[in-house]
């Protein structure tokens, strides 16, 4: 049997775009034991998953703790996907023969491919894409393309009929559509009867609360998935719950701004991407949406809506 170790500690969407590859990998060795390291907020991602023998939650401030259960097995393997030095230092400390991961240049940390006994080279675009070549080099069989996600568990109040499913909070407040558009479009929607549900943690209560017109729906991870696949339509931003709509296959628009959808837009082709066209790709993490992100209008995003879903 061999033993493989999967690093990629977060984040939502990061983890759900490693899945397929994670897949991939214990395809290609089938008779493998596979354990996946993450942060434990990430770690109901991967509830029930058949490709996946053993989940570590790896907290910083139980770090001992942590590596004491990191270290009660012997690896063969290890493959991290994420890339930078704090998960190249989890692989090594785990002390696997050998350590597969991007090489400098394409790795988010050049520092980190110093960690790797394999560095690999990918001409891939996508974060999929790039992660199933990442595990190909480590022995990952070439199969179709799957997320393995949980059912989800129901959180909180729904409509009992169809709705659309937005989420408007991301990790940055420049890839974010203004709050103020969520109004207009809720306007928008009630026309042809479906209610507009926002989505958040429940830290973001107070701020859902607040568009007139739409539904707040706090929930965790497992009352996401739950809504999502619920949701007769998402509307998303470049965040973990539109990547999770996007492997669930769900109808819907994406809205970008900032961040390059060749590399970070939703996987497949079930969303329709809506982007200013003069919108210029800088990741920069500003406090308020970019300005591209207010350039897309609910009008806009209604009627790529109306055409996809309820045409």
């Amino acid at each position: 049997m061999t033993n493989l170790l999967v690093v990629r500690l977060g984040a939502m969407g990061d983890v759900i775009h490693t899945l397929p590859a994670v897949a991939a990998l214990k395809e290609g060795h089938p008779q493998s034991r596979l354990t996946w390291v993450v942060e434990p907020q990430w770690a109901p991602l991967l509830d029930g998953n058949r490709f996946v023998d053993r989940v570590i939650a790896f907290r910083r401030e139980r770090f001992f703790e942590s590596l004491r259960e990191l270290r009660s097995e012997a690896y063969d393997l290890a493959v991290d996907f994420q890339g930078l030095v704090k998960s190249a230092v989890v692989a090594r400390l785990a002390g696997p023969r050998r350590i597969f991961g991007f090489a400098a240049g394409i790795a988010r940390e050049r520092v980190a491919s110093m960690f790797y006994s394999n560095p690999v080279h990918t001409s891939a675009i996508h974060m999929v894409d790039m992660r199933l070549d990442l595990a190909a080099a480590a022995g990952a069989r070439k199969s179709t393309t799957v997320f393995p996600l949980p059912p989800g568990c129901a959180e909180g109040e729904l409509p009992e009929g169809e709705f659309v499913l937005a989420s408007p909070l991301a990790g940055w407040r420049s890839k974010q559509w203004p709050i103020e558009h969520y109004r207009e479009l809720a306007v928008r929607l009630r026309e042809l009867g479906i209610p507009l549900v926002l989505n958040g943690p429940p830290a973001a209560s107070a701020e859902l609360s607040r568009v007139e017109g739409a539904m707040a729906h706090c929930s965790g991870i497992s009352g996401l998935i739950d809504a999502t696949r619920r949701a007769a339509a998402v509307i998303g931003v470049d965040s973990g719950p539109l990547h999770l709509a996007a492997a669930l296959n769900k109808p819907g628009v994406a809205i970008y701004g900032p961040t390059d959808p060749a590399l970070n837009g939703p996987f497949g082709d079930s969303l329709q991407l809506l982007r200013a066209p003069g919108a210029v790709t800088s990741y920069k993490r500003g406090a308020a949406p970019d300005a591209s992100m207010w350039e897309i209008q609910p009008a806009l995003v209604f009627d790529a809506l109306k055409a996809a879903c309820f045409a």
